[in-house]
This record gives C-alpha cells, sequence and structure tokens, in this order.
C-alpha cells in the first residue's frame, strides 16, 4: 500500500459532493500519512546513495578562487556538479536549503565543496547579486532574478523562469565554462562557520548521552524549532524563541528556519551541543524518527515527551509536514507566524479540538507555557504514534 495508491484514493475522495468536515479532516489526515511515505522513500535514497549524515562544521565565508553556488534541495545535483567540478579549480558552494548535504559522506569527500554561502531562500537576490559566479537552482526556491545576475543563473528540473538558461540535464558543461571565465572571490574573508548533519543516526548514537542527561537533569526539555522561512518580520519570533531557551534544554532544527539562529553559539550540555540541525525540510522524517526513538527509550509516546514543537508555517511542503504530524497524533504544536489564507474559523476550531494546535505570541511567554505544561496538554489522549 503505497504513495500513488494514497493519492489515488485522496483524489477520487474529493469528487464527493457531500462531504462532512470530519470526513475532510479524515481524508487530511490521509494526506499526512501518504506524505510519511514519501518522505521515508527520500530518506531512504538519500542515504542508501550518500551515507547517513555526520555532523560537520560548515564554512560560511568564502576563500579566494573561482566559484559556483547551488541552491534548492537537489542532492543528486550536487553529486553531479561535484563530479564535474573535480580537478578543475572551482569551489562549490551551497546555499539555503542544499547545506545539509555537506554531512554527507559522499559528498563531503570532495575537497572543492569549500562551503555554504549566504541564508535562506529569501534573501538570493542580495546573495546571488554579490556572489562572483555561476547560480545553479534546483528543485523550488526561485525569486524574479535581477539584472545583475540573470545572465549567470540557470535553473534545473520542474524550476524555471522567462529568460533564464534552462538545464534539462545534469550536464553541467556550460556552468563549469562560465565560472572558469570569471574572477571568482579575490580574497578570503573572515572564518566563520555553521554546524550540520544531525541525522537520526548521529543523534540516535549518543542516544545513552542523552538519556543520562534526562534522568540527571542535566536535560529538561527538548524543542523543534524549524520550518519554512520568509521575508516577514514577524519570522524573528523563531529566533527569538531559540534565544529564549534555557540552558538546560536541546534544540533540535530544519529546514530553512534554522537560518534565523543556526549561526549563534547555544553551547553544549555534556557534550551534546544544545543546537542539532537535523537538515532539510524534507529531513522531518529524521525528526520524526528521533522523537519516536526516545519514546521509545523512555517508555512512553512523543507526547509525553519533554518535548515542544514550535513550526515556522509557509508553503504547500509545510502543510503536508503539518499533516504528517497530525496523521501521527502529535499535539500541542506551535505555529506560525499566521496561519494561510484557507484555514477557516470551523477548520481551526477542529484542529485545536483534536490537536491543541497553538498560534504562538509572545516568544518568552510561549516558551514559559511550553516549560511549565510540557506536552502535558497533549500527552495521554493520542493514538500511539509508530511509523
Amino acid at each position: 500500500y503505497g504513495a500513488y495508491q494514497s493519492i489515488y484514493e485522496i483524489l477520487n475522495f474529493l469528487n464527493k459532493t457531500d462531504a462532512t468536515i470530519e470526513q475532510l479532516a479524515e481524508q487530511a489526515l490521509n494526506v499526512g500519512k501518504c506524505n510519511l511515505i514519501v518522505m521515508q522513500l527520500l530518506d531512504d535514497g538519500h542515504t542508501s546513495k550518500f551515507g547517513h549524515p555526520e555532523p560537520t562544521k560548515v564554512r560560511t565565508s568564502a576563500i579566494p578562487g573561482k566559484s559556483i553556488l547551488i541552491t534548492g534541495h537537489d542532492l543528486t545535483d550536487l553529486e553531479a556538479l561535484l563530479k564535474q567540478t573535480e580537478g578543475k579549480g572551482i569551489h562549490v558552494y551551497t546555499h539555503g536549503e542544499m547545506l545539509p548535504g555537506h554531512g554527507y559522506p559522499a559528498l563531503k569527500k570532495y575537497k572543492h565543496l569549500v562551503g555554504n554561502y549566504g541564508g535562506a531562500w529569501q534573501m538570493q537576490k542580495l546573495d546571488f547579486a554579490v556572489f562572483p559566479g555561476p547560480v545553479i537552482v534546483t528543485s523550488n526556491c526561485i525569486i524574479e532574478p535581477m539584472k545583475q545576475y540573470k545572465k549567470r543563473i540557470y535553473t534545473r528540473s520542474f524550476v524555471g523562469w522567462p529568460g533564464v538558461k534552462h538545464l534539462s540535464s545534469t550536464d553541467f558543461s556550460e556552468v563549469i565554462k562560465q565560472a572558469l571565465e570569471m574572477d571568482g572571490f579575490e580574497e578570503e574573508e573572515p572564518y566563520k562557520s555553521v554546524t550540520t548533519g544531525f541525522g537520526r543516526n548521529s543523534v540516535m548514537s549518543v542516544a545513552d548521552k542523552v538519556v543520562d542527561g534526562v534522568k540527571s537533569g542535566a536535560i529538561k526539555h527538548f524543542f523543534l524549532i524549524g520550518g519554512c522561512d520568509g521575508s516577514e518580520g514577524e519570522r524573528g519570533y523563531f529566533r527569538d524563541v531559540a534565544q529564549s531557551t534555557p540552558k538546560d534544554t536541546v534544540m533540535m532544527t530544519l529546514a530553512c528556519g534554522k537560518y534565523r539562529f543556526n549561526h549563534l553559539d547555544f553551547g553544549d550540555i555534556g557534550g551534546i551541543p544544545r543546537l542539532l540541525d537535523i537538515g532539510q525540510c524534507n529531513d522531518a522524517y529524521s525528526a520524526i524518527q528521533i522523537a519516536v526513538s526516545l519514546a521509545k527509550v523512555f517508555n512512553t509516546d512523543v507526547n509525553s515527551l519533554p518535548l515542544s514543537l514550535v513550526i515556522s508555517w509557509f508553503e504547500q511542503k509545510a502543510v503536508a509536514v503539518l499533516l504528517t504530524l497530525l496523521h501521527l497524533g502529535i499535539k500541542g504544536i506551535y505555529l506560525g507566524p499566521k496561519l494561510p489564507a484557507f484555514a477557516t474559523p470551523n477548520m481551526l476550531s477542529l484542529l485545536q479540538q483534536l490537536f491543541d494546535i497553538r498560534a504562538i505570541s509572545d516568544p518568552k511567554q510561549d516558551i514559559n507555557q511550553m516549560l511549565s505544561k510540557g506536552k502535558s496538554q497533549g500527552g495521554g489522549g493520542g493514538k500511539e504514534t509508530e511509523i
């Protein structure tokens, strides 16, 4: 019973003209179930091809040399680019959601994968304009290109823009030629870095330390703070929440929302970093696996863990991931900065009734509420969270 069968059944359901709100909610959760299958397939594809991510320090400042920037989500495109640029004197930088690529053994082995440049997708007009080389946009997240870089940006797969060169395959020879013709970075920037690669295997390899930390009281609470980023000022809330977490708590993060705070030093607890970058938005599957594994270790369910989810909302993929979390019965999620236009009052009422979904408010007030109530608002009434 796979993803395609689920999609057919959900599409067939949409032919109904007399569906109740309860039936609509049930089918929405089936979308979440289908998305879980798809995320697992993608996770299996990534880890079988590139290995399991490893904690990796990634340079975020430039070094002298000719350069290519690659953004988006497609790790297969990144691998193809690395193979074709090897030995050609070109440095490859990742951007946006491509940052987690540095954690995979089969990708990090390339010495000319030198770092990550810029921030999240909404910063691309600034980042691409000053990057002294061609840019490859994979999978999604393109904004109308500026004149400064329109002649040196290339799209791949289903991404495209009028007047921009589209590559129908992973033959990057044209990109490489342009990179060799350009000057690249002329000076070395002061060293800065972030750390990524805390996939489920890496986190659970230190599960004994995590358990000891919880039992000893060194670790009081876990947070998952992540999701999509955007240009709205209200999204600074997620940085404020991260900075407001007590020093005896651990944060997991994923997707481009992490750029709000992943450059900050949060320290560690007994050698366990307080901030664990799990990966792309697609790696929500890995985050779910970590939560489920911890629940098994503590002989409880996810809703009873000292865990709070603070999700940054934006587009369709975020909707799918949220529905997956709800399908798994996870309750008490904090969501913001604002709910989507299609969220009707009746829909919100049902979601709050069934899953205790909460709109974000004041960062410190929300943190205090999470710490004081833990997951008691959702614990014990949800279905068993299993994958």
